[in-house]
């Protein structure tokens, strides 16, 4: 009898674990205290300072630009970065968390398509866009899971496919100024207002952003530099990988390469941006934040590059795209944007960016 009870004692005591562990949570809401900044709710939540870039990125629509533009009150949602914050309200399962992990993230996989996908919508991307778009990643990317969900919802009535093609000079012309191909993603948007003449402004319509990242300026451990006005960068040389867009230079009134404010060195790739600023050869290294921290972990630079305090250089939204000159363009984004309007509001497009942000984070 003696027995029996332990063994009904200890079946307890695991049960209670495991509902314990089912109840525990990870990311979810927290709302900002007197006193708080980014840095210190990441020191606090994550205890790393520098995950305040993930908080901003999570929050843009909430923060914009400024990353002290936060206020007492303001409810901001958080990642599920390394297993931390718990216990936060809104939080993901543990249990759920580690399920997922525990199944091996396959790489998307494309049906071939025949004559009858030309009557579809169809939706252009491509490949080396990590995290955003890579067939190689988990459904294809955080943005090709987006959209995917995003058309499933909209479910239109000519049904939609979506093309993977790896050259992305041909993307704007020919492929989607012919209409040989409908609409595609994802691309940033310049400061129209500003310089509308720019190829994109003058071409392209935009869909509403998808996906907010902080575009970041990298900088020597050894030559820090804060980043809070223009007056901070007055004389520096930033290096920008080739291909990669530089009117985020000029936009919103910043004119940093029309009036020589800085030097702009074009590298042959971010790598070769980050060798440069290992060696100090340039002052800083201007990259999106996922491919910064990806290649700083590839090239084994973290005693060597950091992120520069301040704040982001700009926040670039993601969008759908469709040349001006497609007689359907307009509706074929309303399509796209209703779909995404959908899964925001059934909390699908929180939990995709949720799901994919763990992940990449982790590699970090």
């Amino acid at each position: 009898m003696l027995k029996r009870l332990s063994a009904l004692v200890a079946s307890a005591i695991v049960a209670s674990s495991m509902s314990a562990s089912a109840q525990e949570t990870c990311g979810g809401e927290y709302t900002v205290q007197r006193g708080d900044s980014l840095s210190l709710i990441a020191d606090k939540l994550y205890k790393n300072v520098g995950q305040w870039t993930s908080i901003h990125g999570n929050n843009n629509d909430k923060i914009g630009s400024n990353p002290n533009n936060i206020r007492v009150g303001m409810k901001l949602r958080m990642a599920c970065i390394g297993g931390m914050p718990t216990g936060l309200k809104g939080g993901t399962s543990v249990a759920v968390i580690e399920a997922a992990a525990a199944v091996p993230a396959a790489p998307l996989v494309v049906a071939p398509g025949n004559a009858a996908t030309r009557k579809k919508i169809n939706i252009l991307t491509g490949d080396d866009f990590a995290p955003f778009t890579d067939r190689g990643l988990p459904k294809g990317g955080i943005l090709a899971d987006v959209v995917e969900e995003a058309m499933k919802a909209a479910n239109p009535a000519q049904g939609y496919a979506v093309h993977w093609v790896n050259d992305w000079s041909s993307h704007h012309e020919p492929l989607l100024s012919n209409a040989l191909l409908d609409i595609g993603f994802p691309w940033f948007k310049p400061d129209c207002d500003a310089d509308p003449e720019t190829y994109r402004c003058a071409n392209l319509r935009f869909s509403e952003s998808m996906f907010e990242v902080l575009m970041l300026l990298f900088v020597n451990k050894t030559q820090p530099i804060t980043f809070t006005t223009d007056a901070d960068l007055q004389g520096k040389t930033l290096c920008r990988p080739k291909g990669y867009s530089t009117y985020i230079f000029d936009q919103n009134g910043r004119n940093w390469l029309k009036d020589k404010h800085i030097t702009l060195h074009i590298g042959d790739s971010p790598a070769d941006c980050f060798d440069l600023l290992a060696e100090g050869k340039v002052d800083g290294a201007v990259l999106n934040e996922f491919t910064g921290r990806k290649k700083i972990k590839e090239m084994g630079l973290q005693d060597q590059v950091q992120i520069a305090q301040g704040q982001p250089i700009s926040v670039d939204g993601n969008h759908m795209v469709v040349h001006k000159s497609h007689p359907n363009g307009p509706a074929l984004l309303a399509e796209f944007e209703k779909g995404l309007a959908m899964i925001k509001e059934n909390g699908t497009y929180q939990r995709i960016i949720d799901e994919h942000m763990t992940r990449i984070w982790a590699e970090f």
